[in-house]
């Protein structure tokens, strides 16, 4: 095969986008829009990368950094112009240019291969990729002659009304033969409603010169769906969970209700795990083997062992064991490790700590820059008081220790293995191994404190 190189327009502000972000790093599953594109063309064996940017590019070139290279297009003219801008990239390079856009996240690796397997077998001096859309509006037309070749592609402002009744559309992709197609880019024109110089163009100045183009139908016409208002990215946004979902299902994870359930396209999912309604799993989770997840679980970035029971929960950046039991109203922030058969029960946080194995921590509690042995119990209403003003200080407490109820542990401080402290105590000085640590005023009785006068008062 010719050596492939791909070209990514990501030049455009997405005006209909309202929105100060270009349009291209809006993110569909978690990933923006023109991530999800610069994968699909490497997993389809292109040998270099380049993105066209435009509005925005510094953000887009700070997103891409190294995954690829970029030109600038200092002025939004066309797409014909956004692909010229890559020509002094590409001055000696031969084999096929496949034309992308960076707003089309659901085009997969699998199209593209198909693509540029048909531009080679045909020998065509370019390839369009096209579909059939119910709804064609908005969309460049694919005009063929009597004999079914294509003939050029009329955009949606400059059709006649026969032409625009067509319903096979340009997916905004080619495949164009090296160098050929320099020259030809510059001899187009912006005499159109738009005043832009459109690549489209290329295609009638190839059919008029007697060259061969070739036009290949993608099967599903929602992979080519481009995103220009906030309303198709939501559209976008449902085919690509739809798709991640029915992936996680046929690869044996349960999912109770599809249309309740988020799942951003990075996550991975181990076999005979169950998603509840209300479940959100972001960024790059990982979650293991036979966990039940939910109902109303939200976990980003958090890495997760096997046999584990979530729900009413959010975590974020951390890791989680095997076997735990969490929720309901349980909150893991970030640097929080849980070990394996950990009990964190309701309205519980956890803060930049490390729970140890067996660890119990059942209701109504803060645990934050600690370390939590194994076996520790810490009851209800206990605060590891981290922070005197300018420095968050870390507790420690050792393996087998018992905390108990409404208790504060004002760190820096350390409870010792086995120790106990009683149940409404202050910790303010480390407590030894099997230590008892009451840390409260002795208690007094007042009799006669309450008189009959006082309840007539």
């Amino acid at each position: 095969m010719n050596k492939i190189v791909a070209l990514i327009l990501a030049a455009g502000k997405g005006t209909r986008m309202k929105s100060k972000l270009p349009k291209v790093l809006h993110k569909v599953g978690g990933v923006p829009m023109v991530g999800h594109v610069l994968q699909a063309v490497k997993e389809a064996g292109t040998e270099r990368q380049i993105v066209v940017t435009g509005f925005g590019g510094e953000a887009v070139v700070s997103y891409l950094a190294q995954q690829a290279e970029t030109v600038v297009q200092t002025e939004q003219l066309g797409t014909g112009h956004a692909v010229l801008q890559a020509e002094s990239l590409l001055p000696n390079t031969t084999g096929v240019l496949l034309v992308t856009c960076g707003d089309t996240p659901l085009i997969q690796a699998s199209t593209f291969r198909r693509l540029l397997a048909y531009h080679e077998e045909t020998q065509a001096a370019a390839t369009i990729l096209t579909t059939n859309m119910p709804d064609p509006t908005g969309y460049g037309r694919i005009i063929r002659n009597v004999d079914g070749q294509v003939i050029k592609i009329v955009e949606q402002k400059d059709g006649l009304s026969e032409e625009l009744a067509v319903t096979e559309v340009n997916a905004g992709i080619y495949c164009f033969n090296l160098p050929m197609l320099w020259p030809l880019l510059h001899t187009i024109t912006n005499h159109n409603a738009q005043g832009e110089y459109y690549l489209t163009d290329v295609i009638s100045l190839l059919v008029a010169s007697g060259a061969k183009v070739g036009a290949f139908a993608a099967a599903d016409y929602e992979e080519t769906m481009g995103v220009n208002s906030r309303i198709q990215l939501a559209q976008a946004e449902k085919v690509l969970r739809r798709r991640t979902l029915q992936r996680l299902m046929e690869n044996g994870v349960t999912v109770i209700d599809p249309d309740t359930t988020y799942v951003d396209a990075g996550v991975r999912i181990g076999p005979d795990t169950v998603l509840y309604p209300g479940t959100v799993l972001e960024g790059e989770t990982r979650i293991g083997e036979n966990c039940q997840v939910g109902p109303y679980v939200r976990l980003t970035n958090v890495h997760m062992g096997n046999d584990n029971h979530l729900q009413f929960t959010y975590a974020h950046d951390c890791e989680i064991g095997n076997a735990c039991e969490v929720g309901p109203f349980a909150h893991f922030r970030p640097q929080t490790v849980i070990g394996n058969h950990v009990k964190v029960g309701n309205y519980m946080e956890v803060k930049n700590s490390h729970i140890g194995d067996g660890a119990k921590l059942p209701h109504l509690s803060y645990i934050g820059d600690s370390d939590v042995g194994a076996n520790v119990n810490i009851g209800c209403g206990t605060i590891t008081v981290n922070f005197d003003g300018r420095v968050k200080h870390r507790t420690v407490i050792g393996e087998h220790a018992f905390v108990g109820c409404n208790s504060n542990l004002v760190a820096p401080v350390n409870v010792g293995a086995y120790a106990f402290v009683a149940a409404g105590s202050t910790i303010t000085e480390d407590v030894p191994p099997k230590a008892l640590s009451i840390g409260r005023k002795r208690q007094k009785n007042i009799t006669a404190w309450v008189t009959e006068a006082t309840y007539k008062k």
